[in-house]
Formats: C-alpha cells, structure tokens, sequence
C-alpha cells in the first residue's frame, strides 16, 4: 500500500487540529461559540446559567436524541436538557422538574419549581422538612404568624417539619427545593431560618483548597445541610471521598470534572449531580472562572 504523500499528511494534521478546537473552544469542552458566550457575563444576574446554560457545543445542540445525562446504580447525571417540566402538585402557576427522588435511591428529593406571575407554594406533607434556595428572581416567604422576607438571588429558607408557611411570587423565579422526611430526636427541635450565603462564613477546610461555607448549623438538631463550595480554576478536592452519606448538586457556577465510580464527567453551571453512598467522587474545576456548587449532605444521625 502506497503510504500518503506529505501534503496530505499535513491536511489531515490540520483538519484534526481544527475539530479539536472546534470541541475545545475557548473554555474547555462543551463551550464552542453559542450566542450565550457571545454576551457579557459580568453583566447577567448571579446564577444566569442555572437558568439559561450552554447545553452542548453548538454543532451538537440539534443533534436528535443527545444529552449529557447518566443515571447510574449509584450515581446519576442531570443536565438541562433533559428537565421535564409539569404542574408542581398544590402549587398554584408553578412548574417542577423532579431531578432526584426515592425511585432514585436517595431519602431526599430535589427538584426546581419555576414560579410565574401570581404563583404560589403548597406545603410539604407532615413531618417533611424543606429547604429553598433561589437562583432567579424573587419570592416573598409568609409565615403563620404573618411575618413575611423577601427572598431574591442567594438567598434561603430552611422550614421545619409542619412549619405553615408560603411562598408568594408577582413575577417570575427559580428555586431550587430540598425536602426530606425529617429524623426526629428527642429533645431536639429545628428552627425556621433565613440566610444568604454572602452572609455565611468561611469554615476552614484542613487539608483542602476549596471555599466552604454551610447554610444551617451544624448542630445535632438538624439532619442534613446544604454547603455552598467555591474552586478556583484549576483546584480540585484533594480527598477522593468515599463515604455513606448521600449528596444531591448543582453546579451554580463554572465548570469541572466529575469523578463519579470509574466515571469521568465534563459538568457544568446548570447540571445536577445524584451520588448514592460510598460511591468514590472527586472534582477538579476547569474553565477560566470560579466553580460554585450547592450540595446537600445528611448529617447527625446514625447511619443504622
């Protein structure tokens, strides 16, 4: 067989380097040139791309049938495109896509609750907690009493198990809710708490690189808590953890690698992330601006 001449040798080399970059992109995978990475990001709301993220490079956006998402025995992946949205069982002009639930395998559920104009909450069922935490737009929270708090971006609410509350939205917003059915102890009670995260401080974090800040007290009282981590690009967990508490996650900002089992996923701002206990995970933030992400966690209680 004739071995190729020269100049198509340096064809081929050109065109392979071409669709490289052309995957690549400037930021790394999934980033090709889309009309989003065309704005200015220092100009959009906290969080835009919870809401409006880049799915796939754009050669693969209209590709029938792609997505990014995995579900595995003790792990899954979630991205946007495959959220299926329907009417929130008693909220009123709400939709939300359920993203991890006991079919799973968790003992928690997460999902995203897009509230429109004149919207409004129902209550979790008895002995159920909850947690939300908004990404987009502004909710006002009324409690029994009347008390009311303006909810807006970074912003949360923890309410107890039977806590009567609402949540009221006049335009639109996006929140991301945990509930779980709660793990009574005696003696120990829960309280209604609204925070931001700005407003938490930085715990240390011995032997690690990451920012961490913690949404709830750590105290025995409460059965899991909802940390808000921060990676530069370029930093990475350096415990590849292995442990039986549960995580639920989304990427609020940036973008990495996610180790989960022997699985290496590229994730992003946007994409949710289901880790069963003891499944071996790990992350490392790629890209040219910081990864945030918010994680659930169960704590304080006997794993028996």
């Amino acid at each position: 067989m004739q071995s190729p001449s020269l100049p198509r040798l340096l064809l081929l080399s050109f065109t392979l380097i071409s669709v490289f970059n052309l995957v690549l992109g400037d930021e790394g995978f999934c980033s090709a040139p889309s009309i989003l990475d065309q704005t200015d990001s220092s100009s959009k709301p906290l969080y835009w791309k919870v809401t409006s993220p880049t799915l796939s490079p754009s050669h693969l956006q209209d590709l029938p049938g792609f997505t990014r998402s995995v579900y595995r025995r003790d792990h899954a992946l979630i991205t946007p495109e495959s959220h299926v949205f329907s009417p929130l069982p008693d909220w009123t002009n709400t939709l939300g896509a359920y993203l991890i639930t006991p079919a799973i395998g968790s003992h928690f559920v997460m999902y995203l609750a897009k509230m429109q104009e004149n919207s409004r909450s129902g209550l979790p069922p008895n002995d159920v907690e909850r947690l939300i935490f908004v990404t987009q737009g502004a909710v006002t929270l009324t409690n029994s009493s009347g008390i009311s708090n303006k909810l807006v971006v970074d912003s949360y609410a923890y309410l107890p198990p039977n806590f009567d509350h609402s949540l009221k939205c006049d335009g639109s917003a996006t929140l991301v809710v945990f509930e779980r059915r709660y793990a009574f102890l005696d003696n120990h009670i829960t309280e209604h708490i609204v925070g931001s995260t700005d407003k938490q401080p930085l715990l240390e974090t011995p032997g690690e690189v990451f920012e961490l800040r913690k949404l709830l007290p750590a105290s025995m009282p409460y059965d899991f808590n909802i940390h808000i981590m921060d990676f530069q690009p370029g930093e990475f967990l350096n415990v590849k953890e292995v442990h039986y508490n549960q995580h639920g996650l989304l990427l609020l900002e940036g973008q990495g690698i996610y180790r989960l089992g022997d699985s290496w996923y590229p994730v992003q701002a946007g994409d949710v992330i289901w880790m069963a206990p003891f499944v071996p995970q790990w992350y490392a933030a790629l890209g040219k601006t910081r990864s945030r992400y918010l994680l659930y966690k169960d704590v304080n209680r006997n794993p028996l």
